[in-house]
């Protein structure tokens, strides 16, 4: 496992605050995908239905969100919220994940969350600050210089 000296982990409270930029489009997204599929279902059954299958609804918002965030860590290794606060996902030699690690990650802060958060609060006792799923998938999140900001492309 090689360590990324060069570049600091990023504070909770920044983690936190990119968390909550990339919430507010999560949740706009996961409505946005739901709300066509209930225009699909309804255009397509002529009315006859107008609720969606719960078990559809599941499986479209965790599509959407892991869609969401790995597209995002596959083209640049940062979401907008991540963007914003100088924060970028890479693996453990410092490169930008691959599609399996980014998959690996989305799935394991599932698990980091279902276990009361305790996967997230993690990094408060880890002398690396990394979450479990930074773990299971083998990748950091790392705090970028200032002027890396103008620079990410």
């Amino acid at each position: 496992m090689t360590e990324n000296p060069q570049l600091p982990s990023p504070s909770l409270l920044r983690r936190l605050a990119a968390m909550l930029y990339d919430t507010f489009l999560v949740v706009a997204l996961v409505a946005v995908v739901n709300a066509i599929a209930l225009a699909t279902m309804v255009r397509v059954t002529g009315g006859e239905q107008e609720v969606l299958n719960p078990h559809l609804v599941q499986l479209l918002t965790a599509l959407s969100i892991i869609g969401f965030f790995s597209l995002f860590w596959l083209k640049s290794g940062q979401t907008l919220g991540m963007q914003a606060w100088r924060i970028k996902l890479v693996d453990f030699q410092g490169d930008r994940p691959s599609a399996g690690k980014a998959i690996a990650r989305c799935c394991g802060a599932l698990l980091s969350a279902a276990c009361l958060g305790l996967g997230y609060l993690w990094c408060l006792v880890d002398r690396r600050q990394r979450y479990w799923h930074d773990y299971l998938s083998r990748t950091e999140l790392v705090l970028l210089p200032k002027e890396s900001r103008k620079k990410m492309t």
